[in-house]
């Protein structure tokens, strides 16, 4: 059952399992090095979707495409959210205010701000009012401040830090900000989260409550999860399908048992030997 929320956490109208994100043919190059090459990818509404493959693969690249950090030479990006949006060539915060919000494998929150701030700092795309208004608060600006932090308050509540809402990031430990970033991307309303690394740096505690929030998400509320995460066994237990990237190549696509047992996978990331500890669940609890 789902926990109240004072405003709708995902912005997604489309029903479950439709086509929510295409990427076609995606091609990035530096230079003369090519970080992407042909990359084909069709993300649905309500899946977790994960990306994996070794470092240099190409994983952060195709998400700093789809969040507008980079434009490709060739191919597109189609996101579909009230119509057909390509954000091939769209700017960061047109991406965001369309409904696509990301966390980075290095943390990104505002380090001088308090856990509230950074939080409402993110729900400021939706915000109508102008800075005078917002500034004298009264009217509508008045209202709309109270409902935005009526839905802030729930995040904080659906990601368990309370007991830090006030105390400044800076102070906090690593994985406690992963997860006031994780609350600031939820603050823009997604259609769909892009995760970088959630877990990179965790102890297995951390882990575990962060996979648990991930889920949460997903399951609870209908926000797609597009994730690229190290951690073979988290991967394997909470992802729908799975795609691996090799020098920016897509070299399999499908669901977790498929792509463990995939010869190409094992031989270019996995190995033989990580692949049979996979069959160990990661837990859930």
């Amino acid at each position: 059952m789902q926990r109240g929320f004072s405003s709708q956490l995902n912005s997604s109208s489309l029903r479950p399992g439709e086509l929510q994100l295409s990427v076609e043919r995606l091609q990035l190059n530096f230079g003369g090095v090519t970080a992407l090459l042909g990359v084909d990818l069709q993300i649905r509404q309500g899946e977790i979707f994960a990306i994996i493959g070794p470092n240099g693969a190409g994983k952060t690249s195709l998400l700093n495409c789809i969040s507008g950090l980079y434009h490709p030479q060739r191919g597109r990006i189609l996101f579909y959210h009230n119509g057909e949006h390509d954000l091939t060539h769209l700017r960061p915060h047109q991406i965001a205010r369309l409904g696509v919000a990301r966390t980075f494998q290095n943390i990104e929150l505002f380090r001088h701000m308090t856990v509230l701030d950074n939080l409402l700092a993110g729900a400021h795309i939706h915000m109508k009012s102008n800075l005078l208004a917002s500034l004298i608060y009264w009217g509508m600006a008045q209202r709309e401040q109270i409902q935005f932090r009526r839905f802030i308050e729930d995040i904080i509540e659906l990601l368990e830090i309370q007991a830090i809402r006030n105390k400044v990031v800076a102070t906090l430990p690593y994985g406690l900000q992963k997860r006031v970033e994780l609350g600031r991307a939820l603050a823009l309303r997604p259609a769909i989260l892009l995760l970088d690394e959630p877990m990179a740096g965790m102890n297995t505690e951390e882990k575990e409550d962060m996979a648990r929030f991930i889920l949460d998400v997903n399951e609870e509320y209908g926000v797609t999860i597009v994730l690229i995460e190290h951690d073979m066994g988290v991967v394997m237990d909470i992802s729908d399908r799975v795609a691996v990237l090799n020098f920016g190549q897509k070299i399999a696509e499908g669901a977790p048992d498929e792509v463990r047992n995939n010869p190409l996978v094992i031989e270019a990331y996995l190995g033989e030997e990580h692949a049979a500890l996979l069959t160990r669940p990661f837990s859930k609890s």
